[in-house]
């Protein structure tokens, strides 16, 4: 088979993935996860049930691959911030700041599962393992970033870089409950401030 009809026939499939977590995403947003049926998902694609079957099993399983797209995307936002600049600290301040506003955009916004508040439908969406996968991944990245930046002797040595990870992970979790953006960033400056050598902080 030509290279070129292989190339077309791909692009296809790929847009028909895309059309169907879309789709289902949306579906599910208003109707519920229990509510939701393939033959509904595939009238909204516009394609044969039977066509539907060839790329996922039911509606779990699409909107398990919709949240591992979602992650995915916001683990190459974070990436996109640590490439942003070549200083240590400015390395870790911009994803931090990536990460938390991240949060608070899409803490329970329909964005982030398309206005999906059912909690059955959380604990499916978190089940997967691809969320063990990105919080490893997560929390590495962040790690390694600290290590540079204390290596610069830009932020404390004394703590190992994985609990300070750790500890950035927790105090920014709070951005989802914060009521703008402003409030985010300020909190990245407070979490940021914990992570300063003890000889620049002021005496008590």
């Amino acid at each position: 088979m030509p290279k070129l009809w292989n190339e077309t026939i791909e692009t296809h499939r790929a847009a028909v993935r895309e059309a169907i977590l879309d789709r289902t995403a949306a579906l599910v947003g208003v109707h519920g996860l229990l509510s939701v049926t393939m033959s509904q998902i595939a009238e909204e694609v516009g394609i044969g049930r039977a066509t539907l079957y060839k790329y996922f099993p039911d509606v779990e399983t699409i909107l398990l691959a919709w949240h591992e797209r979602a992650i995915g995307g916001h683990l190459q936002q974070l990436a996109d911030a640590r490439d942003s600049t070549e200083d240590a600290f400015g390395r870790l301040e911009a994803v931090l700041e990536t990460y938390a506003l991240i949060d608070h955009k899409h803490h329970g916004s329909e964005e982030h599962y398309g206005h999906l508040q059912d909690r059955f439908l959380a604990a499916v969406l978190h089940s997967g393992g691809h969320i063990v996968r990105a919080q490893h991944e997560l929390r590495a990245t962040i790690g390694s970033l600290i290590a540079e930046a204390a290596k610069a002797g830009e932020i404390r040595d004394d703590i190992a870089p994985d609990e300070l990870a750790a500890y950035c992970l927790h105090a920014l979790s709070a951005a989802s409950g914060l009521p703008s953006k402003a409030a985010v960033r300020r909190l990245v400056t407070v979490t940021l401030a914990g992570l300063q050598p003890e000889r620049s902080r002021p005496k008590r």
